[in-house]
């Protein structure tokens, strides 16, 4: 496989460091894009006198600070993998709003606005690829995790439409789609919503919450996997267009697709709870 220049947002944690350093072992040129200096001084020293180090370029980026872009629009890439991302819990009917728009500002308007003008590069040379990192929580809803459904609903959206809207230009766009991994980014977000919920005053109980926050909590995945799969797909030329990983999830967010069309309206009498 030809070697690929490849940049990844959101590569100061989680699975986006860990791929970005897999793509640098596998030889990859790779501008590791990542949101705060500490993360950056974090990621130097443990990259410091590897082997792969010199494939590695770090580059401070928040997607949505207009100085940092321009930086990073600099650079002429074959892959373009948006993987950064921000995300809000608790009840959809109660969350303060402006923590949504949040969500979405970051996953979804300024992810397509930091895409924007590589893509139009691409589109000058005739060939690219970009790669945005949704979730299965863009296939398929949880209660109390609305914002970021949301968010990753909206961007396989946004995946969709730029995949038929750029083909006849010769580029390539794909999403991958994790389950839940044990990175410490769903166990942040699953925490967000004690910095607003009042129990005197919101109408949804805490214990529910809590209990989906402990369900997702045990059941993660080792990161590794995920971590591999991302390495092995990024830089192909030909694959699926959605990687579900693990496996399992993609006839799970299948046969949730295919509920959606059975189910019901019922409205029921709280009287007779």
């Amino acid at each position: 496989m030809k070697k690929k220049k490849i940049m990844i947002t959101g590569a100061g944690s989680g699975l986006g460091k860990g791929t970005a350093i897999g793509l640098a072992k596998a030889g990859h040129t790779v501008i590791a894009a990542i949101h705060t200096w500490e993360q950056m001084s974090r990621f130097i020293t443990d990259i410091k006198e590897t082997e792969f180090e010199k494939n590695i370029e770090l580059l401070k980026l928040d997607i949505l600070d207009p100085i940092d872009c321009e930086k990073a629009w600099q650079y002429d890439l074959d892959i373009l993998v948006n993987n950064a991302g921000i995300g809000q819990t608790g009840p959809l009917a109660e969350i303060p709003v402006g923590l949504m728009r949040e969500v979405m500002e970051t996953n979804v308007f300024s992810t397509l606005e930091f895409s924007q003008p590589i893509i139009r590069r691409m589109v000058e040379k005739g060939k690219g690829k970009v790669v945005f990192l949704s979730s299965i929580a863009g296939l398929a809803t949880h209660p109390y995790l609305g914002a970021y459904n949301t968010s990753k609903h909206a961007l396989e959206a946004v995946a969709q439409c730029l995949r038929d809207e750029l083909k006849p230009h010769g580029v390539t766009v794909a999403t991958i789609n994790p389950g839940p991994f044990e990175t410490g980014f769903n166990d942040r977000m699953y925490d967000t919503y004690k910095q607003w919920f009042d129990e005197d005053y919101n109408f949804t109980q805490k214990k529910p919450i809590e209990k989906a926050a402990k369900e997702m909590a045990e059941n993660q995945f080792d990161p590794q996997k995920m971590i591999e799969k991302m390495v092995a797909i990024i830089p192909q030329d030909k694959h699926a267009f959605r990687t579900v990983f693990p496996e399992k999830f993609e006839k799970k967010c299948r046969e949730y697709q295919e509920r959606q069309y059975e189910l019901k309206t019922d409205t029921v009498d709280p009287s007779k709870k």
